[in-house]
């Protein structure tokens, strides 16, 4: 019987802090933030520590602004498109940018895998314009096959910075045993489990095939837990050339202290040698990723959570030294009012 209840749905969203309701989750976190605001006199004192990035990256900024401040030998090839752009427009400037399928689409602005989807064709790239009317990235599908989370902070005028976080992403797939269909091996593992109502609605088809036995069928390219990755601790990697490598990448990013590059690289090796593409990069709200591995006890990923807002915090206190200051509240409540109104406008389109 508890077998059987292991494998209800509920059971295992209840079980695996990686599927808790942001909300809850976060609730300790919020009281981090209000301590460390209390200590700094300023709410949104974590605005002060990348200048360039709108809330200093917490919310409603520009993933192309972003990008285009990380050094360009380390991002793929990426357009920008208005959500008033024609698809004739759009397949033009790929092909003037000799950019070919497989793509990835993106919205410029959202989190946590928002509206990106892996683009294959034409056709299907028309549907995405279609279905989601708003500003786009067009990006280079980058094959990897290694995807990574990297956090890493660089304090304002020092050369040596801290790499504090590396997470590897194991995709979503399942192994054919030459009779099931990939729906029924889906059922048959409870983070797929999870995915199959969401492959009903989007990809009907695959859940019908029937793969050879052995045979491992990737189902989800895009590397978020919300999609059925499993995000594993990859911090044994971290050593004094990738932490001297995103040194020199920071450096380069100006008014940009803290924050998560989500790349791709062939190896770990290459990661090392700054062989890499980043594909997107996340300021002030990003998460230590690699506290989504399932061995770690809850208690202890807020434990590095909180060690990660008092890096937060001691990086404002140098900023505010140089005389930066956190947006006002005012300010915090127009971009919040702002990326509502998006987030209320994408979902009704």
């Amino acid at each position: 019987m508890l077998q059987q209840l292991r494998t209800k749905n509920w059971y295992v969203t209840l079980t695996n802090w990686e599927y808790w309701p942001w909300y809850i989750a976060n609730i300790p976190v919020f009281g981090f933030v209000l301590w460390f605001a209390f200590k700094a006199r300023k709410l949104f004192f974590f605005s002060a520590v990348n200048p360039a990035i709108e809330t200093g990256g917490v919310l409603g900024e520009s993933k192309i602004d972003i990008l285009s401040a990380i050094p360009a030998a380390y991002v793929p090839l990426t357009l920008f498109f208005k959500r008033e752009t024609s698809f004739e427009a759009v397949i033009q400037e790929m092909g003037k940018n000799n950019l070919e399928f497989p793509v990835v689409a993106k919205p410029n602005v959202g989190e946590r895998g928002f509206l990106v989807s892996k683009i294959e064709s034409s056709a299907t790239l028309k549907n995405y314009m279609e279905e989601n009317k708003v500003d786009f990235l067009i990006q280079e599908f980058v094959p990897g096959p290694l995807e990574m989370s990297i956090l890493h902070y660089l304090p304002p005028g020092q050369q040596k910075g801290k790499t504090t976080s590396i997470c590897i992403k194991n995709f979503l797939e399942v192994t054919g045993d030459g009779v099931s269909n990939v729906r029924s091996l889906m059922l048959q593992n409870p983070r797929a489990k999870l995915q199959v109502e969401r492959f009903e609605s989007e990809f009907p088809d695959v859940l019908f095939e029937i793969p050879p036995k052995g045979k491992s069928v990737l189902l989800e390219p895009i590397g978020n837990h919300c999609r059925g990755t499993t995000f594993l601790s990859g911090n044994h990697l971290i050593d004094n050339a990738v932490t001297a490598v995103f040194d020199d990448v920071m450096a380069q990013m100006k008014d940009i202290h803290y924050g998560r590059f989500d790349l791709r690289c062939t190896t770990v090796e290459a990661l090392r040698q700054g062989q890499f593409k980043v594909m997107e990069f996340n300021g002030i709200a990003a998460e230590p990723a690699h506290i989504y591995d399932p061995s770690i006890p809850v208690s202890k990923k807020y434990r590095i959570i909180y060690e990660h807002w008092r890096f937060i915090y001691d990086l404002y206190l140098q900023q505010k030294a140089r005389g930066k200051k956190p947006m006002t509240f005012a300010e915090a409540m127009e971009s919040y009012r702002k990326y509502s109104a998006y987030k209320k406008a994408a979902l009704k389109d």
